[in-house]
């Protein structure tokens, strides 16, 4: 196996826990203690090694996409330096040392997989979102390659809802992958320009938008206000034992500033620890 290194501090079992939580996700899949991921059509898995993480295959194509997946693009030192000064979210970084939130590779698959999880279950959405991939992906070897932007721009609404999507959801999909954004240049565009762009499209709210920001793009100043998980993560730190508004905690994003992004992802594993009971 090649080994690719990663900046210090890397937890690789904090980094990919999302691949575990909520069930398996057949296109980023766990499997007997790696990372299985099909890139170029070649099923890469992927293992903790010291000082990194091991990959096979491994080619020139295949290791920045890896590095993307891993979260390599984010840096924590500064983000550890400004939690430091931080009273509550300060303590709550020692134990989560070390991980780097993964990055969603593809746009596409991206906004397709925030479409599956609105209004339902983490648990709901990523068994509607394995059918998918199941029904139009390609399998190799043990995980699947998601399916692509030009096979789902042929697929109608109605081979969707059989899979557990709603009629509208089948259509926000669809409508995703015949639209004529350029989804790759959007990672030119300013966070501003990105969410214009991307809620000018059916189904696409700022909810989508702003977790694109954050797991797509890696924005450090994406803060997804409005997500749920958020509410309760941001409310139980700092709260003062009241649920916040959504306009609440997208003020207190302010006081992160500009390391918006990699505080959502601490607080929300602190929260799933249970740090804040």
């Amino acid at each position: 196996m090649a080994l690719i290194r990663l900046p210090d501090p890397y937890d690789f079992e904090l980094s990919t826990a999302r691949y575990r939580a909520f069930g398996p996700d057949k296109a980023n899949l766990w499997h007997e203690g790696g990372l299985h991921r099909v890139i170029d059509g070649a099923e890469v898995r992927i293992v903790a090694a010291p000082g990194g993480v091991d990959a096979e295959p491994l080619d020139a194509a295949a290791e920045p996409v890896v590095r993307k997946l891993l979260g390599s693009e984010l840096d924590l030192d500064p983000f550890y330096a400004f939690a430091e000064q931080e009273p509550i979210l300060g303590p709550l970084v020692p134990e989560l040392r070390g991980l780097r939130p993964p990055i969603a590779v593809e746009p596409f698959e991206t906004l397709v997989t925030s479409i599956t999880a609105q209004q339902v279950s983490l648990f709901a959405a990523f068994a509607v979102r394995n059918r998918l991939i199941e029904k139009f992906g390609l399998r190799v070897g043990e995980a699947y390659a998601f399916p692509a932007r030009e096979r789902m721009a042929l697929a109608e609404p109605d081979e969707l809802t059989p899979l557990g999507f709603s009629r509208r959801k089948a259509e926000y999909v669809v409508g995703v992958a015949r639209s004529d954004l350029d989804l790759h240049g959007l990672a030119a565009r300013s966070d501003d320009e990105v969410k214009a762009e991307l809620t000018a499209l059916t189904g696409i709210g700022e909810w989508t938008a702003d977790w694109f920001l954050a797991r797509h793009l890696a924005r450090p100043r994406a803060w997804p206000a409005g997500d749920l998980g958020m509410r309760k993560a941001v409310s139980a730190f700092y709260g003062d034992g009241r649920n916040l508004t959504t306009e609440e905690v997208r003020t207190m994003g302010e006081r992160f500033d500009p390391f918006q992004n990699l505080t959502a992802h601490y607080l929300l594993a602190a929260l799933a620890g249970g740090a804040a009971t």
